[in-house]
């Protein structure tokens, strides 16, 4: 792999091209699906070969392309020495997110859970794979998870959809929620957040740090939630932007984007942090080299990773 190349786009905005997926993989039947960085600065990103997949009429973008049950895919570890790739067989999970552990493990989550009959327990929706990419054990995270990121030390945090926070499950009608690689449910909000969420938008991380970005009902706002995991600490502020993207922080710095959905721009806004609130600096569109979808953003320690089509770029705060 090529060092990551910075560019200036038409707003003068420094951005690193990290990583594309090839054109001649492309050209094979390959698609680049689910994806996430990683606390040390690494990008992953599980390929699955067409002969796999289904293509959905209504998506845009990746979104478009479902798995069949069960199925194989590659999985693309790339850091500044070059690319590691292991291959995951098997996967009987529909993911929607892509999260790495501590020691090489790596997690595969679905968006969604069901219920067995007469309010039997939730079906399985999140596998933990071994570094060789084996399936090491497999529960649920909850129901109708828009945003989820995992902490340096593994952890496991959720934010969900209305679905999800009015569809019965305990720890989803919380709104947010961090669990460990056991299964169990580590941390809740309880009563400690300004507003009940209604919606998870994304998810960072700085330091030991995690942060969760949600909306609630319009006259509220949407909310960037602190949380420390090692006290369960937990301070939020009204977010600068609306239902964010992407979010990623560095003391009192951030940037933020939203999508202008499957067009090849963003909104990129920067703000800073004076005690006490969060107030936009700059606000400007941002040319980007692909088409955005959904869950195109991720921030770890001060950098936003965000997805332009199949190429990943990478945002200082």
């Amino acid at each position: 792999m090529s060092p990551a190349r910075q560019m200036r786009n038409d707003a003068g905005i420094a951005v690193h091209e990290v990583w594309s997926l090839s054109a001649a993989e492309r050209f094979r039947g390959h698609r680049a699906l689910w994806w996430s960085a990683g606390p040390a600065g690494e990008l992953a990103v599980l390929i699955v070969h067409r002969r796999h997949l289904e293509r959905s009429r209504y998506g845009k973008g990746w979104h478009a392309w479902w798995p069949r049950d069960p199925f194989t895919g590659e999985l693309v570890i790339v850091t500044a020495q070059g690319e590691r790739r292991t291959a995951v067989e098997y996967v009987r999970v529909r993911p929607s997110h892509l999260a790495l552990l501590p020691d090489g493990r790596f997690l595969l989550v679905g968006g969604r859970t069901f219920r067995g009959e007469s309010d039997g327990p939730w079906s399985p929706n999140a596998v933990v794979f071994s570094p060789s990419g084996a399936p090491e054990r497999e529960f649920c995270v909850g129901d109708d998870i828009p945003a989820l990121i995992t902490d340096r030390h593994g952890g496991i945090w959720t934010a969900y959809g209305d679905e999800g926070v009015y569809g019965g499950h305990p720890e989803s009608g919380a709104g947010l929620a961090g669990w460990n690689t056991e299964g169990r449910a580590t941390w809740a909000p309880g009563d400690r957040l300004p507003a009940h969420p209604l919606q998870g938008c994304t998810g960072a991380t700085e330091g030991d740090q995690v942060w969760l970005v949600w909306y609630t009902h319009s006259r509220s706002g949407t909310f960037l939630t602190r949380v420390t995991p090692s006290t369960g600490e937990v301070t939020s502020h009204r977010s600068p932007v609306d239902g964010p993207d992407g979010f990623a922080v560095r003391g009192d710095r951030a940037v933020l984007t939203r999508r202008d959905h499957n067009r090849r721009t963003v909104e990129l806004t920067r703000a800073e942090f004076d005690g006490a609130t969060w107030t936009a600096t700059d606000r400007l569109m941002l040319s980007v080299p692909g088409r955005v979808v959904g869950h195109c953003g991720q921030g770890r320690d001060g950098a936003l990773w965000l997805r332009a089509g199949d190429t990943w770029l990478r945002i200082e705060a």
